[in-house]
C-alpha cells in the first residue's frame, strides 16, 4: 500500500502564493510520473501540472507562468509552487502518483488539500 500525504493548502488573498507538498510512502520501487489535479465546486477534476521521473514538466494553460511543479526524488516528494493566485484557482488540490512495485504499476491519489483564494 502507498500513502500520499499532502500539505500546504490554505486561504490566501489574490496575488499571493502558496506551496503544496506531497510525500509518497509505502511500497515503492520507483516513483514515475507525478502530478497535481484540482477540483472546484460543481466542476470535474482537471490536471494542473505534471512532472515525469526525469523532470519533464507540463502545465494547464490556466496556470502557465504562475505555477511551478518540482520534485525531490530522494524524498519521494512533489511540490507545487503557486504564485499570483487568482480566485478562480480556488479548489481542492489532489496529488497523483504513478508507482512501480513488484513489476506492476499502480496509480494513487492523495486525500486533497483545500486552496481558497479571496478577491
Amino acid at each position: 500500500q502507498v500513502q500520499l500525504l499532502e500539505s500546504g493548502g490554505g486561504l490566501v488573498q489574490a496575488g499571493g502564493s502558496l506551496r503544496l507538498s506531497c510525500v509518497a510512502s509505502g511500497r515503492i520501487d520507483s516513483l514515475n510520473d507525478m502530478g497535481w489535479y484540482r477540483q472546484a465546486p460543481g466542476k470535474g477534476r482537471e490536471l494542473v501540472a505534471a512532472i515525469s521521473s526525469g523532470g519533464t514538466t507540463s502545465y494547464a494553460d490556466a496556470v502557465k507562468g504562475r505555477f511551478t511543479i518540482s520534485r525531490d526524488n530522494d524524498k519521494n516528494t512533489v511540490f507545487l509552487q503557486m504564485n499570483s493566485l487568482k480566485p478562480e484557482d480556488t479548489a481542492v488540490y489532489y496529488c497523483n502518483a504513478r508507482i512501480s512495485w513488484a513489476n506492476r504499476r499502480y496509480q494513487y491519489w492523495g486525500q486533497g488539500t483545500q486552496v481558497t483564494v479571496s478577491s
